[in-house]
């Protein structure tokens, strides 16, 4: 998951720097994909189940990709994920998640999804 998340991250910038808007938006719906995914895995192993997946934002200043989203527990419990990629635009981002349920957290690592450890 983490080399998906650094080649979607690198066409994220990719698209962004040719100023091509209709690849620069697939691009940030892959990352914010790639996303979702991984928090849905990475809670699924914490037996916590959404109610729908989660809605993420995707901001980015300078080389640093940001990732802010929310949805809910299937017991109606607050999620909130935030991530960072810095050096999104090299060869090997440094990325940073946290997700807290119902203000608790429950994950701080820099990787999610499958083959995260």
């Amino acid at each position: 998951m983490r080399r998906v998340l650094a080649l979607v991250l690198a066409a994220v910038l990719g698209a962004t720097l040719s100023g091509c808007k209709v690849m620069q938006r697939i691009s940030e719906e892959s990352y914010r994909n790639a996303v979702t995914d991984g928090v849905v895995a990475e809670l699924k192993k914490r037996d916590i189940r959404l109610k729908a997946r989660p809605s993420c934002r995707t901001p980015k200043i300078g080389d640093t990709v940001r990732v802010a989203c929310t949805a809910t527990t299937k017991a109606g419990q607050p999620v909130v994920v935030t991530g960072t990629a810095l050096g999104a635009d090299g060869a090997h981002p440094v990325e940073e998640y946290t997700v807290t349920v119902a203000g608790r957290q429950v994950l701080d690592q820099g990787c999610l999804g499958l083959g995260c450890s």
